[in-house]
């Protein structure tokens, strides 16, 4: 029970991770407090009028506020125990379009968390990443990525403090915002589809999945690793089929920035990674780190590399029917 009477504070907590997050924290574990923090105040409206008859939801609090306002960060964690960092701009196009307002976001927002969450002794951050933080092809990636490594290296900065950073990096998320789904069930209406290449795959997870993979590493982090949970891949050319099987398939060709395949662990990681049945954990390359610390883990072997490609596990049409239906 890693949140028990504890104070979490979740940045970007009204979209759809924070909710799914706050639902089973509130159903499941027993916090002391969640600290909603987001600068969307409709958002925040709408989430307060949702939980309202929410077991618990009196342990929610909300607070206005934004990554890039180091002050407002400061204040929003003072008394915190836990930060689940998943604000970010998200969207490929947006990023590609808005470079510099997603270094603000991206970067110096994680900056700013790690600052807060040092000086107000938190003792456990979390941050989300995505698998387009491996050799980055769109400047998304690219910010994610620098993230990863300030939250890694963050360990080395908190001193005598008690405060431990690590991050968890997973694929796309079922149903979730600039999820590929709502755009194939627009198109429907349309009677065509657009696929950029019917040989893309991509790793798929749900959010639910991926909140319980995230709890289940807030109890077993030590402060720099990186975790990275076995999830199936899906071809984006059967889930085109399942939403709109009467639909016309147009093939447009990839877009910019955009990856034939995606990966979630690199070979040159996996030299410092280790394996277990559900989950890889990359060691972080530091002093800090102490090598005993997931001993229990299973070495990979040279050249191995974690691909939506070359997965063991793939999504039938059947399976990612059934996903969609529980959305």
């Amino acid at each position: 029970m890693p949140f028990s009477n504890k104070v979490i504070l979740v940045t970007g907590g009204t979209g759809s991770f924070g909710k799914k997050f706050t639902q089973i924290a509130l159903q499941e574990h027993n916090p002391k407090a969640i600290r909603i923090f987001s600068r969307g105040e409709l958002k925040q409206q709408k989430m307060q009028e949702q939980f309202q008859e929410f077991p618990n939801s009196e342990k929610l609090r909300f607070f206005i506020g934004d990554v890039r306002d180091r002050d407002r960060l400061y204040r929003a964690m003072n008394g915190v125990d836990i930060v689940v960092h998943a604000a970010a701009l998200k969207q490929v196009p947006t990023c590609e379009y808005n470079p510099i307002e997603a270094v603000r976001t991206n970067i110096n927002g994680a900056a700013n968390v790690i600052d807060a969450a040092i000086d107000n002794n938190v003792e456990k951050v979390m941050a989300l990443s995505t698998d387009k933080a491996v050799h980055p092809v769109n400047l998304y990636g690219a910010t994610k990525l620098v993230a990863e490594k300030l939250f890694v290296q963050g360990n080395t900065y908190t001193g005598g403090r008690k405060t431990k950073f690590s991050c968890v990096r997973y694929g796309n998320v079922v149903g979730s915002r600039g999820s590929v789904i709502p755009i194939f069930q627009r198109q429907k209406n349309d009677g065509i589809i657009t696929i950029t290449d019917e040989k893309m795959t991509r790793f798929w997870i749900t959010q639910e999945q991926a909140v319980r993979f995230i709890i289940d590493c807030l109890d077993k982090m030590k402060g720099g690793e990186i975790f990275i949970p076995k999830i199936p891949s899906m071809k984006v050319v059967d889930l085109a089929e399942v939403i709109a099987p009467k639909s016309e398939k147009k093939v447009t060709g990839i877009r910019p920035g955009e990856k034939l395949n995606e990966i979630l662990l690199t070979e040159e990681e996996a030299r410092n990674a280790k394996e277990f049945d559900n989950y890889f954990v990359i060691e972080p390359e530091h002093a800090f780190w102490n090598k005993d610390n997931f001993k229990e883990g299973k070495s990979l072997p040279s050249g191995f590399k974690y691909s939506s490609d070359g997965n063991n596990q793939w999504l039938t049409k059947k399976e990612l029917k059934i996903m969609l239906e529980e959305l």
